[in-house]
This record gives structure tokens, sequence and C-alpha cells, in this order.
């Protein structure tokens, strides 16, 4: 016979079952430590670790002097850094997958050229993406590309991976600008996203450079019901 998980495994696995189950919806306040240490026959710091783990896994969250809450488990993106979405998704411990709807050289027009710093007609790769997680919509990312850094481009089976893989392995990232904005959907984006024209998103405008080089130009829109953009910033207080 095979051991009983830890006791804050079992404690863990319970407030997971609660949370998945709808038992707790977001911000519901989770029960105490003491009454947690009461209710599983365990010491407090047994229980703490249990709420340690989850808090550090993004589904409960502290707040100082009114207790544990659960998280609303949005689809979430850092505002500062630029990570890959579809590492991000896995590590939520959900499954990412990938709609490839557009992957070919374009023609710049005046938007592009001028985001993308080339000139009106330049030949530039373009490549439509819709993001998923759990088979879900969560980003549509309108990418377009200079072929000059970034050549075998649209080589890529962009099935097993993303654009932001293969432009930092070709080009590391030195300097980004993010641009953020509500907006609502049109009725092609809305369908594709499988959202409807009335839902509020939330809409990246991202460059992004590799030392003096402007390499690509984004436009990734997400569900604001789906999605959120997090930032955060450690200022040192002499």
């Amino acid at each position: 016979m095979g051991s009983s998980p830890p006791l804050y495994l079992q404690i863990q696995q319970h407030l997971l079952e609660k949370i998945h189950g709808g038992d707790w919806p977001a911000h519901h306040q989770i029960p105490p430590e003491e009454q947690l240490a009461r209710d599983f026959g365990v010491s407090r710091m047994t229980a703490n670790k249990a709420i340690r783990d989850l808090v550090q896994q993004g589904y409960l969250t502290r707040q100082p002097g009114l207790g544990t809450f659960v998280t609303d488990r949005k689809a979430e993106s850092s505002l500062v850094d630029v990570h890959n979405i579809a590492e991000e998704v896995r590590g939520r411990g959900h499954d990412y997958s990938n709609d490839v709807l557009r992957c070919e050289a374009i023609e710049a027009d005046d938007e592009v050229a001028l985001r993308l710093g080339v000139r009106l007609g330049t030949r530039v790769f373009h490549t439509l993406i819709v993001h998923r997680e759990n088979g879900i919509p969560i980003q549509l990312e309108n990418r377009f590309v200079n072929p000059r850094w970034v050549p075998d481009y649209l080589e890529t089976d962009f099935s097993l991976h993303t654009p932001n893989e293969v432009l930092v392995a070709a080009c590391p990232i030195t300097d980004v600008e993010h641009v953020v904005e509500a907006v609502l959907a049109d009725e092609r984006t809305a369908a594709w996203l499988e959202t409807d024209t009335t839902t509020p998103c939330l809409c990246m405008t991202r460059r992004t450079w590799s030392d003096d080089h402007l390499i690509s130009y984004a436009r990734l829109i997400h569900p604001g019901d789906r999605y959120k953009l997090r930032s955060s910033l450690h200022k040192h207080i002499q």
C-alpha cells in the first residue's frame, strides 16, 4: 500500500477542491490557519505551509489584517517583462494551444511602416495567431517582423513554437515599448476570440528592439473578462 501524502498536501487538496468545485469563488475568504490546523489535527506551521504554497502558485492572496482570499485566476501577463505566452499558460498548470490564422510576407502599409520603422511598401513578415488556455482564446496576436533581422521567421512551425520564442532566439530583446488601451473588438476579432463586440478588450501595442534594431511590432488583444496585465515596481527606500 502506498503511503498517504504529507499533511500539508492534504490541506492543499482540500482547499483546491473547494476552489475548483466552485464552493469558494474569487475573493472568497478561506478559513484561518488556526481553524485549518484544528480541523486537520496538525500544527499551525503545517497549515501555514499549505496556504503559503497556494499563495505562491497564485490560487490565494493574503491581505494583512484581513485574512486570506481566493484570487481571480484570470490569465495574466507582466506589463514590464516580455514572456512566452505558452510558458505562462503552462506555468499556471493549464494546457496551451493556438490557431495560426496567417503566416505570410506582405507589403508594409502606412501604419506598419511607421511602427516598424521601415519604408512604405517594404516586404515584412506577418503572423496572426489566436493563443488559447485550456481551449479558450485569451489573446489575438497580430505581429509584424522585419525580415532583415529574423530572415527565417516564416519557416517556423508556429503550432510548436510561439513568435516570442523565435524572436528571442534570433535577437535577444534589449528594449520594449508597451502601450495599453481599452477597445471593443470588431466582428472579425470577436469571432476569433469567441466573444462578442460588446465585451471590453485590453489591447497592448508592443514594439521590441535588439540593441539598435527595431525587430517587431505587435498588437495583442485580450478579452477583458479573461485576462489581466500586471506591473510591479521595487523601490529602495533609504
